[in-house]
């Protein structure tokens, strides 16, 4: 695997995106799961889904893929060359000049692999880290990930007593909100009108005390283009109760998905119901 990612990693960013095209596309034919989920996901969060919307979203699920190699292996000074603009840069810019905690959440949008290594450029960051199913995996994720100033967390209670340390530190903390939790974890909360197991650290650490809490996504450009940093601050206040607080950031990754739906990762599971939690009334009806 390592040696596949490393063969990969020297192609030019436009043909690993042509490659992730015919691999979007051969997952998208070889599975009627996947196909099944993808459709009825889209078919949630935006009703009518148009044949480009569908195009993008099976292509992208690929390019997602294919960019990996190149993200995590090439060299850092040339990954993020390829970032081409980022918008609303002096929102971080900012926060990191007040020596104010920073909470930037990204949902599996675009190449959200990117965001936590811009950030790095501004200060240190720590992100949430779950292990891949895959065990050959597992290095080549932790290199990639823990580069220039980015630290990763592991999803366990030594992992989340790192994230408040570091937001306490007046530093910066990463994670996507929109993954699905473990039993214990989580929470029923709306997304896009249906209940959806949702992370409850999140809110809980827009709780700490003088935290500013960022939204943060990196479009992929076309034909290898490269990609742009969005950053900006919630539409809606974080506050209120716990469940409230998942709700409204629930809602904050809506609106990010929104902007640019072709690039979500509908085929994720992200209304499955985990080993051991008790499904809402409306599923176990």
């Amino acid at each position: 695997m390592t040696t596949i990612f490393r063969l990969l990693s020297r192609l030019p960013l436009s043909w690993l995106h042509a490659l992730g095209t015919l691999a979007g596309w051969a997952v998208w034919w070889s599975s009627p799961k996947y196909r099944r989920r993808l459709r009825e996901n889209l078919f949630q969060a935006i009703g009518h889904v148009s044949d480009e919307v569908l195009r993008a979203a099976i292509v992208g699920a690929g390019r997602q893929m294919f960019e990996l190699p190149y993200v995590w292996l090439r060299p850092l000074d040339q990954v993020l060359g390829r970032v081409v603009r980022v918008e609303g840069r002096e929102l971080l810019e900012a926060a990191c000049a007040e020596r104010v905690p920073v909470l930037l959440l990204t949902p599996h949008l675009g190449c959200f692999e990117i965001c936590a290594q811009y950030c790095a450029t501004h200060g240190p960051i720590t992100v949430l880290y779950r292990p891949p199913r895959k065990a050959a995996l597992r290095p080549l994720m932790e290199a990639g990930r823990t580069r220039g100033l980015v630290r990763v967390a592991p999803a366990d209670v030594s992992g989340v007593r790192r994230l408040v340390k570091a937001l306490r530190s007046g530093e910066m903390v990463g994670m996507l909100p929109d993954q699905a939790p473990q039993q214990g974890e989580g929470a029923w909360v709306p997304f896009f009108g249906r209940p959806a197991w949702t992370m409850t650290l999140a809110a809980r650490l827009s709780e700490v005390r003088g935290v500013r809490v960022l939204m943060i996504w990196t479009e992929r450009l076309p034909r290898g283009a490269g990609w742009i940093v969005h950053l900006s601050e919630p539409v809606e206040a974080i506050d209120g109760s716990l469940e409230q607080r998942c709700a409204a950031i629930n809602r904050e990754v809506e609106r990010l998905i929104l902007r640019c739906p072709g690039q979500y990762l509908w085929g994720y599971n992200r209304y499955k119901v985990p080993r051991g939690v008790e499904p809402p009334q409306e599923v176990a009806r």
